[in-house]
């Protein structure tokens, strides 16, 4: 039985120790891409903490025949989606990543800040598999897991997304043209 199995179990017998164990795990990780994808601190907080309780929830609906991780951030990117959803709705989310992109590039602006910028105005599911399979480090049969789409889209989506990246930090010169071959373009 392998420590997720024995997690799983140990949450599921009612040790509170083990839900401890469970939400120390995987909080940070779930934080992460909850911002990433979100962009907005306190909705990350919110996201990140209703994914845990779901988790919780459900852990008797997990399939111990699969890792916990990718089950895990199945549920944030889900939640994640819906909280996105519900901008939507409210606000018109095109408007703000045309003023995003057309914010001139500040004279001290770092690599890794253009890098973030430039994540941030990606579609969203290329923005969820880039982060997944780049900043979460799951595989990429794990992200099409957690994306629920075959792993041929996977590998088209993360292409795609490193292409866009590569295409935003030349526009906004941060690379040159010829820097592509650093992002295995």
């Amino acid at each position: 039985m392998d420590d997720d199995a024995r997690l799983a179990e140990r949450c599921l017998a009612g040790d509170p120790q083990a839900w401890s164990s469970f939400v120390h795990r995987f909080e940070g990780a779930v934080f992460g891409i909850c911002l990433r994808m979100l962009q907005h601190r306190q909705d990350a907080e919110d996201v990140a903490q209703e994914t845990l309780v779901r988790a919780v929830k459900h852990l008797g609906r997990w399939d111990a025949a699969r890792r916990l991780a990718p089950w895990v951030m199945s549920i944030a990117v889900n939640r994640c989606r819906t909280r996105l959803s519900q901008r939507r709705s409210i606000t018109h989310l095109g408007e703000v990543d045309q003023v995003q992109e057309e914010t001139p590039r500040a004279a001290n602006s770092g690599l890794a800040e253009e890098l973030e910028l430039a994540i941030a105005a990606l579609r969203e599911d290329y923005r969820a598999s880039f982060i997944l399979f780049y900043q979460q480090e799951l595989g990429v049969e794990e992200v099409a897991e957690v994306m629920g789409c075959p792993t041929g889209t996977i590998k088209t989506w993360l292409y795609r997304a490193r292409k866009e990246i590569a295409r935003k930090l030349v526009d906004r010169g941060v690379v040159s043209e010829a820097g592509d071959e650093l992002y295995g373009i």
